[in-house]
């Protein structure tokens, strides 16, 4: 009698394991990897994501697919490089060659502005595996017609067009959202979107569930609560904190985090994920639920209010610097992830659908470019050290950066900037993580060593190039220096002393 009992918690064990893991995927919008305390930030206050950190593990080296939004996003729902989507720049600048007014050297070369409905997307991948699934947030992946609900979503909470809450009350009631019904007065978007994940979770506890939390914030307009914002106003007089400048050309760069209303910002977003982890608390699904926490570009630094420092990273929104496209990536799974790991593995935007397919045995045939990240999370594999990344930007964003592609292998990372394709640049991010020193002079064959694999990834992937711009002026203003114009304001005008970056 105790072996069958012994035999049968030993079945009933195996079973418990085995059972897909609901999954809770956080993505911020324009979040930058040390906007976090478990990342370093000592000005943000970041507890409860802090806590998926000492929960679960923390990587180091995470990347977006693209230094900008929508590329990043269409990334995450299809697991295919932005370049197979054709959405390489955020869905709202201008789309063809013959639209560009700015005075630049390149005309961009044109992208699609909807992610197309022959692509699988996590929810309909998820679904196939018998998953219910929610969104809530940005979507920003086409106009009416193809939003969360024509992707695959059971239900979709402001996933619409706009890619910043726009509406009359911006972060606040009324949204003006056609997908979000306002609110009472003073309600908060973060808070709402979170209460609106918890009603999901509850009521699909008994089945698997797949929640996609899609924040708005910390995207422009600059909008605090005004109890944050006075908080992290005696915050930064406190600590004697102003803001000092750098250059990063042709704009200037944010070096030191003390922007009161972008804290805010950023403590209302950790607020929201607590009110989610809670409610898995409380329902006593955290054990199988998958968490996971990532952004979809680097910290916005050179624009629109410049509102957080990268640093020690390079640059930020909208550049192929680390500033722009790495990432906080955050995964607990109390079941399987052993709690405090920092992993080194290099991963991508990507990667989250084949991982997803892996755990949920998911079936499909579309053709994806991610690798799975099971082993390493269980601790039985990993993903090779000199696994290649790419990214490429034909583009000129609204934060100063020119199209430029580039490839991370190893320590090694490429960027060749296409007004300028002959002065690559090179670094070693072991020993040069700020990248200030650019050693492809002294480097030529693994130069040319890299820029061949890259070239032969933008062939695979049908990569657009920029083409030259008949009506640029050099004698005129170049169109990277202007301020981006938007509902954010003007780059700022005072400037302490502080070091220049190179």
């Amino acid at each position: 009698m105790l072996r069958f009992l012994t035999l049968s918690l030993g079945l009933a064990l195996s079973l418990t394991a085995a059972a897909p893991p609901n999954i809770v995927f956080f993505l911020v919008d324009d979040l930058g990897q040390r906007d976090l305390g478990c990342y370093g930030s000592t000005f943000y206050e970041t507890p409860n994501v802090d806590r998926l950190a000492r929960e679960g593990a923390l990587f180091t080296n995470a990347y977006a697919a693209c230094p900008v939004c929508s590329p990043t996003r269409a990334a995450v729902q299809t697991g295919r490089w932005p370049q197979r989507t054709g959405i390489t720049d955020y869905i709202g600048a201008p789309l063809q060659p013959a639209l560009w007014k700015r005075n630049t050297r390149l005309l961009p070369a044109p992208y699609q502005d909807r992610l197309a409905h022959e692509e699988v997307t996590l929810a309909e991948l998820l679904k196939g595996a018998g998953y219910a699934t929610f969104f809530a947030g940005k979507w920003h992946l086409g106009p009416e017609g193809f939003w969360p609900e024509d992707q695959g979503y059971d239900f979709n909470l402001g996933g619409v067009d706009r890619g910043g809450p726009y509406g009359r009350g911006k972060y606040f009631t009324p949204y003006d959202n056609p997908r979000l019904p306002d609110g009472p007065p003073g309600e908060h978007l973060p808070d709402r979107l979170a209460t609106e994940a918890c009603k999901f979770i509850e009521s699909t506890r008994n089945s698997p569930f797949f929640a996609f939390f899609s924040f708005y914030d910390v995207h422009t307009p600059l909008q605090a609560r005004p109890d944050l914002q006075a908080k992290y106003e005696a915050k930064r007089e406190k600590l004697g904190l102003s803001a000092q400048w750098g250059r990063e050309e042709p704009r200037d760069v944010r070096l030191v985090q003390e922007h009161a209303v972008y804290a805010g910002m950023v403590e209302a977003m950790d607020q929201a994920v607590g009110k989610v982890l809670a409610k898995l608390d409380e329902l006593k699904l955290a054990d199988n639920t998958l968490v996971l926490f990532t952004s979809d570009n680097g910290g916005l630094s050179t624009s629109e209010g410049s509102p957080t420092s990268n640093l020690p990273l390079r640059g930020g929104k909208g550049w192929l610097y680390e500033g722009g496209v790495r990432e906080p990536l955050l995964i607990r799974w109390p079941a399987v992830v052993k709690a405090g790991q920092k992993l080194d593995t290099p991963v991508c935007s990507v990667d989250y659908f084949a991982t997803f397919k892996d755990l949920a045995s998911a079936a499909t045939t579309a053709k994806t470019d991610g690798r799975s990240l099971r082993p390493v999370l269980e601790g039985t594999g990993s993903l090779p050290a000199d696994r290649p990344l790419f990214w490429h930007y034909p583009h000129y964003g609204n934060q100063g950066g020119a199209p430029g592609t580039a490839i991370r292998k190893g320590d090694w990372k490429l960027i060749v900037w296409l007004e300028k394709p002959d002065a690559p640049e090179l670094y070693n991010l072991a020993q040069d993580l700020g990248e200030s020193r650019n050693l492809a002079p002294q480097e030529p064959g693994r130069v040319r060593q890299l820029r061949a694999e890259l070239e032969a990834w933008q062939k695979d992937v049908g990569a657009l190039m920029p083409s030259a711009n008949p009506a640029f002026d050099p004698a005129q203003p170049d169109g990277r220096s202007a301020p981006a114009a938007g509902k954010a304001g003007q780059r700022p005008k005072k400037k302490a002393d502080g070091k220049a970056r190179p």
